[in-house]
């Protein structure tokens, strides 16, 4: 009898474990059903390669965002080594850049201290997708792994428009990622 006991003890442990960490092992797919790869293109400074990016939609873009209430993921598969410090970094100065009103000294750590924990020091080959999740926020996922979850729909659309604003620094890539044969 304690036999069976034990059994079903450790069975509903890992069944508790197993609902309990499938969030964290959830796919990015799952975010975005029905995503279509609407465009790719290659990010690159001084001549040098700095990632590769591919943007997912449920919709045909032609070149247009899509609206605040559609879900997409940008997967960016990094060429060089970049540190964690430095993606946040790079990430907060365009986000000022962008940003219709100045941001306060509060919201900007905030969007720091969560960007420290959605992005991790990437070597050649590393992929960080991020996803927008209307009315939600964003969600960066590291490899097909769930990295961390921003419950900020404002810092997902501030942080989305790096690439996808018209006055984003690569235009190209903007739309090369929208489906656009040209800017």
């Amino acid at each position: 009898m304690a036999k069976q006991s034990d059994h079903l003890l450790r069975c509903v442990i890992s069944l508790v474990l197993l609902f309990q960490s499938s969030a964290l092992l959830a796919n990015w797919r799952e975010s975005v059903p029905d995503a279509r790869l609407s465009g790719s293109g290659e990010m690159r400074m001084f001549g040098f390669s700095i990632y590769n990016a591919q943007f997912f939609s449920p919709r045909v873009l032609a070149g247009k965002p899509p609206g605040a209430e559609v879900p997409f993921a940008l997967a960016l598969t990094y060429t060089r080594a970049i540190s964690r410090e430095d993606l946040v970094e790079a990430s907060l100065k365009e986000i000022r850049r962008l940003s219709p009103n100045p941001l306060s000294p509060e919201q900007i750590a905030r969007w720091d201290k969560e960007m420290q924990l959605a992005f991790v020091d990437v070597v050649p080959g590393s992929r960080i997708t991020g996803v927008y999740v209307p009315g939600e926020g964003a969600r960066f996922y590291v490899g097909d792994q769930l990295q961390h979850v921003v419950k900020d729909e404002a810092f997902a659309k501030a942080f989305f428009a790096i690439w996808l604003d018209p006055r984003t620094r690569n235009p190209q890539l903007r739309a090369q990622l929208l489906g656009a044969s040209k800017p």
